[in-house]
């Protein structure tokens, strides 16, 4: 009969999340490698190479592959004979793992935890609490699958309740699609089929924490109906075109995983949740020995590929642009700035809302600035500043035309924007700039300074002032409203199309 350690059970939790924040699983890593070897696409190419560039840099580095890391997630199985020391429930000794692991001075994370979600949003300020489901097995052994659920992926989640007789593949065509590139592909889709709504809900979120194998499923063909659904699925979403970080290619997911269960006879819940390019999560077994060991990825495992400025990059410097000058920028062109910027992102921007709606002055000058939607993790060490990729700029979508209206320049996030947000952009003869999802430690490498310049309460959604050099960066969304997130996809969806004749 095993006895576990209330210290050995937290540390390995503590010590699982610090892992899972800088090492990509070893399988991911071959799968992303591999999708970068056959895509043909540029656009795509380039955000994947900065991807497996940033991969590298942080497990060199130990810091986080992603500025968003994440809300904690984790699937405990405890064996019927096993034994707790101590009288912490499950759920607080997770708590105190994640607040170890969100505050580790040499590594620390982003706290991303509000409280009173449809209040006031304060943040927790160290990540907990964490989202705990146990179950009960046979044995004497602790099972315990951790992850680190980024928002942008989270939010892209999706149930339906179909009629029985409905087609689960054309519900997930219609609206992968929809999803956006919010999420941050290429990816793995997690799908859970039957049960209740809500079990459909848990299949879909623990789906992803399977290893990547759909090359050894495709060698060895389909055994039944779940293995049918994941390789008809796993070909019919690459077919859509959408590609890495939603720019156009071969490659959307890298893998489809489904767990499914017995369902009424009246139902068909079907649940989607993508993981995003930061696929963060390990498995380990607690038998009483003690701390869980976890062996990092071989570094023979990560592909030779270092990612450098295109060297038709325009370098732009941003204390001399003028609106002019962002007038001729297509759709596709990618950029090196170099100069000052702001930050602000949800938070941020509901505050100036309402203190434009109250005739307040502003704190700061948005006059012929570029707005970077990010949330940085805390600097450590020499750092100017922690990772701090671009958060997804879809939500930013209704603040467009105020915020422009202060005299932005433009705006640097990921994702596509909304055809409202079109508009406002081509009307205010604006630009929207994409940065690469999962390239946070790399981008932060363009940072050279950083300062809090506004709603410092806010934590990580604080407006900072960040000093940037050669920061990359693509042209999304043109002066006149043209946008690489449909004409990318539109165009490689024909190329797969045609590939396939």
């Amino acid at each position: 009969m095993a006895l576990i350690k209330t210290q050995d059970f937290i540390e390995s939790i503590a010590d699982a999340l610090q892992y899972i924040s800088y090492y990509h699983p070893e399988d991911y890593i071959r799968a992303l490698a591999a999708a970068y070897e056959r895509e043909e696409s540029v656009a795509a190419k380039d955000a994947i190479a900065q991807i497996l560039t940033n991969s590298r840099m942080c497990a060199e580095g130990k810091r986080p592959l992603c500025q968003d890391t994440g809300i904690v997630v984790a699937f405990i199985k405890v064996g019927m004979l096993a034994r707790f020391e101590g009288d912490m429930t499950l759920e607080a000794m997770v708590n105190e793992g994640v607040r170890r692991a969100y505050l580790h001075p040499d590594n620390t994370l982003r706290a991303s935890i509000v409280n009173d979600p449809a209040g006031t949003r304060k943040n927790t300020r160290d990540n907990t609490p964490a989202i705990t489901h146990v179950e009960m097995v046979a044995g004497d052994k602790v099972k315990v699958q951790v992850a680190a659920k980024g928002g942008g992926s989270e939010n892209k989640s999706k149930l339906a309740m179909l009629n029985p007789n409905e087609s689960i593949v054309d519900w997930v065509l219609e609206v992968v699609p929809e999803m956006g590139a919010g999420w941050c592909p290429p990816g793995m889709l997690g799908i859970g089929i039957g049960g209740s709504a809500e079990k459909a809900m848990l299949l879909a979120k623990e789906s992803l924490m399977a290893p990547i194998d759909i090359q050894a499923l495709q060698a060895k063909g389909a055994q039944n109906r779940i293995e049918e659904l994941r390789l008809e699925l796993y070909e019919k979403v690459n077919r859509l075109g959408i590609g890495a970080q939603g720019l156009g290619g071969l490659t959307t997911v890298l893998d489809v995983k489904i767990l499914d269960y017995p369902t009424h006879a009246a139902s068909l819940p079907v649940a989607i949740i993508p993981n995003c390019a930061a696929t963060r999560h390990v498995h380990f077994t607690l038998d009483g020995s003690g701390v869980a060991v976890l062996t990092p990825p071989s570094p023979e495992v990560y592909p030779d590929v270092h990612w450098a400025p295109s060297p038709q990059a325009k370098r732009v410097n941003l204390e001399t642009v003028t609106r002019e000058e962002t007038q001729c920028w297509k759709t596709g062109d990618t950029l090196l700035l170099t100069g000052k910027i702001l930050t602000g992102r949800d938070a941020a921007h509901k505050r100036i809302q309402t203190m434009l709606a109250k005739g307040e002055p502003l704190p700061v000058d948005f006059t012929n600035k570029f707005i970077y939607y990010v949330g940085p993790v805390d600097a450590v060490r020499d750092e100017a500043v922690g990772p701090a990729g671009p958060t997804t700029a879809t939500r930013m979508d209704s603040y467009t035309d105020m915020m422009l209206n202060t005299g932005l320049l433009g705006s640097i996030g990921k994702a596509e924007r909304g055809d409202e947000a079109l508009t406002e952009i081509a009307r205010h003869k604006s630009v929207y700039l994409m940065a690469v999802g999962g390239a946070a430690y790399l981008v932060s490498k363009a940072i050279k300074h950083a300062r809090v310049l506004a709603f410092e309460d806010l934590g990580m959604e604080a407006i900072y002032e960040f000093e940037v050099e050669n920061m990359p960066v693509t042209v999304a969304v043109s002066a006149d409203g043209d946008s690489a997130h449909k004409s990318g996809p539109a165009l490689w969806r024909k190329k797969i199309a045609l590939k396939a004749v």
